[in-house]
């Protein structure tokens, strides 16, 4: 049975980094990517560990096996994380309904990603579920970024509820900042 829960053990840390190595876009090929999509940050067990002292994020287990993760960054893990740095700066230049974006309580969507043997199962609905639920008291909206190269993962996101508030070239790549306000 898939149970959506916050992460509370190494052996989870772990298979989250496993999960995400196993999909990053260095490592796979370009059918691959097309198809099934991919992740772009790499997670190291040690950063996981550090980063969930800071803010606990989601998980969708199969009894002990991981079908999938949502992790949460705050801005508190921007010191730990550098890599969402460029990310953050880019956010606070945002205006999303007359207002800066930085001026409602936001927090970021750090990688979102579904085992291959659960996708299309509702997994991705089950672990944003539970973000609103557990996030909704504390924050306004979930932020992300999504690859324009990463059309899949664009429209799981808006399934959701996610919308499509700008887009900015970085790295080689554009990419679609994503929101979803839970107002």
């Amino acid at each position: 049975m898939l149970t959506a829960k916050i992460v509370t053990t190494e052996k989870e840390l772990d298979q989250i980094a496993a999960l995400s190595q196993a999909n990053l876009v260095t490592l796979l090929d370009e059918e691959t990517k097309a198809k099934e999509g991919f992740v772009t940050w790499v997670y190291t067990p040690e950063v996981l560990r550090i980063l969930h002292a800071i803010v606990p994020s989601v998980i969708v287990m199969d009894g002990d096996t991981l079908a999938g993760y949502a992790l949460t960054l705050t801005d508190a893990c921007e010191a730990v994380y550098p890599v969402m740095g460029s990310t953050m700066a880019h956010l606070k230049t945002i205006g999303y309904e007359g207002r800066r974006l930085a001026d409602y309580r936001i927090y970021l969507m750090g990688q979102i990603c579904v085992a291959e043997p659960y996708r299309g199962q509702g997994v991705v609905e089950r672990l944003y579920g539970f973000h609103r639920d557990h996030f909704s008291t504390q924050y306004d909206m979930l932020v992300t970024e999504i690859s324009q190269a990463n059309p899949r993962s664009l429209k799981a996101h808006k399934k959701v509820g996610f919308e499509v508030i700008d887009s900015y070239p970085d790295n080689g790549s554009t990419w679609d900042v994503v929101l979803w306000d839970w107002r």
